[in-house]
């Protein structure tokens, strides 16, 4: 059966490239690209001639049915992003969404993200972990954005733009704060790549004297708030861990606080820790 192909291409580095996603690039019928100019670039450098048809977000829902339509006719098609792994901020959630409606398989050949890619060796806890996409352009929308998500327990991943980057780590800073850990993916697999980590203000500080140039593209990891529980959450914990293991005890208390289950088990664990060494002690 006919299917959609959703293939990650380079975010940069044209030997990041799988023998996989060349032979699935050889083997279908036609490409689906955001823009055909870039896509084209990268199959001629392989020696691929195949036709091409431009998916971006203005036409993707027409561009839809055609595609349904061309797959249930026997094509296969392959759908691929400008770099990176498709559908992470670029078009194609409509495809993919009415492939599966219209029970046509959809078959992923992973490869490149600059979000795992960032996140990989940015130093910054990956346990638990958002994608936020691209900072808003406008300066309101963007303070906004960052105050929304400054009490996140997890990480957060962001897109910027180089002429905004600037702009972009003083709202974070104001919204957050200067003490945050941050880091700064920049020109991730390519020739000028920098990965630089420290507070907010140190990094905001760095792109202000040029240490971090202002040019290429920005992955922002940024660490989720430290939350800092009141004493008589405290109390219920030192009073439960003598019986509980500190996840029931972490559960029981989640139920009575209204407080997230995950960071209340990561305090009663500190907790215990302290009891034990009390105990140790005396």
């Amino acid at each position: 059966m006919s299917a959609l192909y959703v293939v990650a291409t380079p975010i940069g580095n044209l030997d990041d490239l799988s023998a996989r996603v060349i032979s699935t690039l050889k083997k279908v019928d036609l490409i689906t690209a955001e823009d055909t100019r870039r896509t084209g670039l990268l199959l001629k450098h392989l020696g691929i001639e195949r036709p091409m048809v431009s998916v971006h977000d203005h036409n993707e829902k027409q561009q839809t049915l055609d595609l349904i339509g061309r797959i249930k006719s026997g094509a296969d098609i392959a759908l691929v992003s400008d770099a990176g792994t498709p559908l992470i901020s670029d078009p194609g959630f409509h495809l993919v969404k009415q492939c599966h409606v219209e029970s046509i398989p959809v078959i992923p050949i992973a490869g490149p993200s600059a979000v795992t890619a960032a996140l990989s060796a940015a130093g910054i806890a990956t346990d638990r972990f958002s994608f936020e996409g691209f900072v808003p352009a406008k300066n309101k929308a963007r303070l906004q954005f960052y105050q929304k998500l400054a009490n996140e327990s997890r990480t957060q991943v962001f897109f910027e733009a180089p002429h905004r980057i600037e702009l972009s780590l003083q709202a974070l800073e104001d919204a957050v704060g200067g003490a945050r850990q941050l880091s700064i993916c920049r020109e991730l697999t390519k020739a000028f790549e920098q990965i630089v980590q420290g507070t907010v203000v140190e990094l905001r500080q760095a792109l202000d004297s040029g240490e971090i140039p202002q040019k290429g593209e920005f992955v922002l990891v940024l660490a989720r708030a430290e939350r800092s529980f009141d004493a008589d959450t405290d109390r219920l914990l030192l009073a439960l861990l003598p019986e509980l293991s500190p996840s029931k005890a972490a559960a029981i208390a989640a139920r009575l606080t209204s407080e997230p289950k995950s960071q209340l088990y990561d305090r009663a664990l500190e907790l215990k820790l302290l009891l034990e060494c009390n105990l140790t002690w005396r």
